[in-house]
């Protein structure tokens, strides 16, 4: 990602900075550009604040075929959605978009140096004060053939986000443990053929098989050999280890998540029992001045949320910056 250039003719703001603090590059680095990152740094630049964003590449929803539920672009291409966001940064003179990964967060006595790595492996270091961690979660997938290419078209993880799209055909839901159940039966919503797959697992409770019988939800405990599908990613078969195959139009899944970033990590911040970014009501982490949005921290993961989530972090970091600046 190219940086965005200043309007020439707009005069750069005046630079604030509390008493006696030196100044540093700049006001907020956020690491990662995708719906967080970008709402936060469309936020902060509305409030003149100098802001690098660090953009590392290709977001968690980029293999998916459409951004649903996002209000006025439902439907949208997770990349155009991206473009049209890098797009309204441009009239903000203060925000910077550098197509880097941050590999490494030092404190200062006074902010934090990030070490910067662009695409061709040369470094270089920055100042700032705070630091919005926007950096998402990885999906872990299982390991059963055809799940990584039918990742995001026929193997899918939300029904919010893709319930619509296979509503009324025959569904299925994958999993190993105890939450496939509410996920199966919310996954009912959207079609009266949904089929548990438990891979070999027992791990469903005489009241979880009970529950799912009573909603018409079949299960299927036999292992999985690999999944069968088009070239264009459409899930077409199940195919179990005994041979039988399964008819399915898509499978849901909820795998497990690890953070795409081991920079809170390295700092010492706290995790939830769910591997999330733990944050308080200002989105702030354990460690002060590093802050975190979007999929990284818990609660629903959706773009438009995540979006909310990054919004909101911008406001309580500038307001932050602003009682610094101006003590008692």
């Amino acid at each position: 990602m190219t940086a965005i250039a200043a309007p020439t003719s707009a005069p750069r703001p005046r630079r604030h900075r509390p008493p006696a603090a030196p100044l540093l590059d700049y006001d907020v680095v956020i690491v990662g550009a995708g719906s967080a990152g970008l709402s936060a740094a469309l936020v902060l630049g509305r409030c003149l604040r100098r802001v690098l964003i660090c953009d590392g590449g290709a977001p968690r929803n980029a293999p998916s075929p459409g951004v649903q539920s996002f209000f006025t672009r439902d439907g949208i291409k997770p990349a155009e959605l991206l473009r049209i966001g890098h797009e309204q940064l441009r009239p903000y003179a203060t925000v910077e978009v550098r197509g880097v990964r941050v590999t490494d967060l030092e404190v200062l006595p006074v902010g934090f140096q990030l070490t910067l790595e662009d695409e061709s492996g040369k470094t270089s270091t920055c100042m700032t004060r705070k630091v919005l961690l926007a950096t998402g979660v990885e999906d872990v997938l299982p390991a059963v053939e055809g799940m990584h290419e039918l990742w995001g078209t026929g193997v899918l993880h939300c029904p919010y986000c893709h319930g619509w799209e296979v509503r009324n055909q025959p569904l299925a839901v994958f999993g190993h443990s105890k939450s496939v159940t509410g996920l199966a039966l919310l996954v009912s919503r959207w079609s009266d053929d949904v089929v548990v797959c438990t891979d070999g697992s027992t791990c469903l409770t005489d009241n979880a098989l009970r529950r799912l019988r009573q909603h018409r939800v079949r299960v299927r405990q036999e292992k999985v050999s690999h999944l069968e599908g088009t070239k264009r990613g459409k899930l077409q078969h199940i195919v179990f280890e005994n041979g039988e195959k399964l008819a399915r139009a898509a499978v849901f899944i909820h795998p497990h998540q690890e953070q795409r970033s081991h920079l809170a990590e390295k700092l010492g911040c706290r995790f939830t029992k769910k591997g999330s970014l733990w944050v308080n009501k200002n989105s702030e982490t354990t460690f002060p001045g590093l802050y975190a949005a979007g999929d990284a921290t818990p609660g629903t993961q959706q773009a438009l949320l995540a979006a909310a989530k990054g919004g909101q972090a911008a406001i309580c970091i500038n307001e932050q910056l602003t009682r610094e600046e101006c003590p008692k």
